[in-house]
């Protein structure tokens, strides 16, 4: 009994020294106006240039879808191949037109050079020379609309073959073989991988400060996962705002040395620059993030207090806040340690 009663003073010691201990010491940083530029940073999303959608000419059967999703093509190369019986058969008929065309030509020809003889030797009359030659320019006549009716047969017929428009890369398959392939029906989406844009949506209220803009920049993720901002090489703003959405659209050339590091389809930050104005700055450690929301650890008398705020543009390694603090409060540069048990401001 007394070895327990000794045991379990010891415990109850132990546990009190541990309550005791303090938590880290955190630096803090005291907020103050800084002159920083202004603007807005809104998120934009990276297009290919040069993209289309690929559609069926002729109607039929999708006999063979010859590429998949992320195939790189050539200019001309057969994407899809339709069942082309049908136009085959009217490039026979075609053909066959032709040849009687040119058979009732020649014997025109003839028949003309024949009246034109016997009309210097005095035996036909002028009317028989002038109906020949009538006859003669029917036959030219019909000869060259048969050839215009075999060349529409011929471009029929090159249309149950599927082409890509340029050179580039599937983005997308709308049909299989078997599908039934109707003028108009989208068979895959081609795109160019250079070069790209970025479209933004600009809300209408705000359309006067990315106008007013002394400089736009797109962020670009490098392969080691850090971001750097670079100007567009040309820009192009719609002046008309969407009815729905009340946004303006905002297309933003990429140049060309960090387009490899982009792809279609990508969500990226945009950051239309104003003028300088004074702003409150805190490091990015300094903010903690969670989903969407976030907040910093302001130093109080008892220690830190998490208190949700609203961020703005990022300079560098500091992060606007747009509300949530004044100037005089003191931060916690770290979150992560500020958050511990028992973190105290480090004076």
């Amino acid at each position: 009994m007394r070895a327990y009663l000794r045991f379990s003073l010891l415990s109850v010691l132990c546990l009190g020294l541990v309550g005791v201990q303090a938590g880290p010491a955190v630096p803090v940083l005291s907020l103050a106006a800084q002159p920083v530029p202004g603007g807005l940073e809104l998120d934009g999303v990276v297009e290919a240039v040069r993209q289309a959608t690929v559609a069926a000419q002729v109607p039929g059967r999708v006999v063979s879808l010859q590429v998949k999703v992320g195939d790189k093509v050539r200019a001309g190369q057969v994407l899809a191949s339709i069942d082309d019986r049908d136009t085959q058969t009217g490039v026979q008929r075609s053909q066959a037109q032709v040849a009687q065309a040119e058979a009732e030509l020649a014997n025109a020809r003839t028949s003309l050079q024949r009246t034109r003889d016997l009309r210097q030797q005095g035996f036909v009359s002028q009317a028989a020379l002038d109906m020949a030659e009538t006859q003669f320019k029917a036959a030219q006549a019909g000869r060259e609309g048969a050839g215009a009716g075999a060349q529409q047969a011929r471009l029929a017929q090159s249309f149950t073959q599927v082409t890509a428009p340029f050179d580039g890369h599937v983005m997308e398959t709308l049909a299989q073989a078997g599908d039934l392939a109707v003028p108009g029906r989208p068979i895959a989406v081609v795109y160019a991988p250079q070069p790209l844009r970025v479209a933004v949506q600009v809300p209408a209220s705000m359309a006067a400060t990315a106008r007013s803009a002394a400089q736009v920049q797109l962020q670009v993720m490098a392969a080691d996962g850090r971001s750097q901002w670079v100007a567009p090489t040309g820009q192009q703003g719609v002046t008309a705002a969407d009815p729905v959405s009340q946004t303006v659209t905002w297309k933003l050339e990429v140049p060309a040395s960090v387009a490899g590091q982009m792809l279609p389809g990508q969500q990226t930050r945009v950051r239309f620059v104003g003028a300088s104005a004074p702003r409150l700055l805190v490091p990015q450690a300094a903010v903690l993030r969670r989903g969407e929301l976030m907040g910093v650890y302001v130093a109080g008398e008892k220690g830190f207090v998490l208190r949700a705020v609203r961020l703005g543009l990022t300079h560098g390694d500091s992060v606007e806040v747009v509300a949530g603090l004044k100037a005089g409060e003191r931060v916690a540069t770290d979150a992560i340690q500020a958050g511990l048990a028992g973190a105290q401001p480090a004076h």
